[in-house]
């Protein structure tokens, strides 16, 4: 692989301006704000909204490489099937967001563990993800646990 750069600088600082909306959400939530609840549903969403953007990224990268076999592209459509999966509760009227904030979470931290895997990331790129990934992650599992607390019946005296 080659280790000439392949990001532009407005690249990179879009990536990291991407941290932005779940840093409000966390930052909402963890006020108390009148929308703290909006918060973590907006949170959700962003996280699912990015999570299945890798997968995208995944899939036009095996067709891209002229490489990419049947794993790859099962690798690429289950961030947007978890992503679903993992909205169902809401749906459903179970207990949410918190748990689905955790998973997500956890999901986009290891997530550049696929781009390892597939093998198609440029090292610059791959580097990016992982402090993207590593930042929305623990944002989202802030979140997460912050919805835990915020959802969780505080007991009378």
């Amino acid at each position: 692989m080659d280790a000439s750069p392949t990001l532009t600088s407005p690249a990179r600082w879009l990536g990291y301006a991407g941290l932005l909306p779940q840093t409000l959400c966390v930052a909402l939530a963890a006020i108390g704000h009148e929308y703290a609840y909006t918060a973590l549903a907006g949170g959700f969403a962003y996280a699912a909204a990015i999570f299945s953007f890798l997968g995208g990224v995944w899939w036009g990268q095996a067709l891209q490489s002229g490489r990419g076999g049947a794993g790859a592209y099962i690798l690429a459509v289950m961030p947007s099937l978890i992503s679903v999966a993992l909205f169902l509760p809401w749906s459903l009227g179970w207990e949410w967001p918190g748990p689905a904030l955790l998973y997500i979470g956890a999901f986009i931290t290891l997530s550049p563990l696929v781009d390892r895997v597939l093998g198609y990331a440029a090292p610059d790129f791959l580097r990016l993800r992982w402090h993207l990934s590593l930042g929305l992650g623990a944002l989202t599992v802030a979140l997460g646990l912050l919805a835990m607390m915020l959802m969780t019946p505080v007991a009378a005296p």
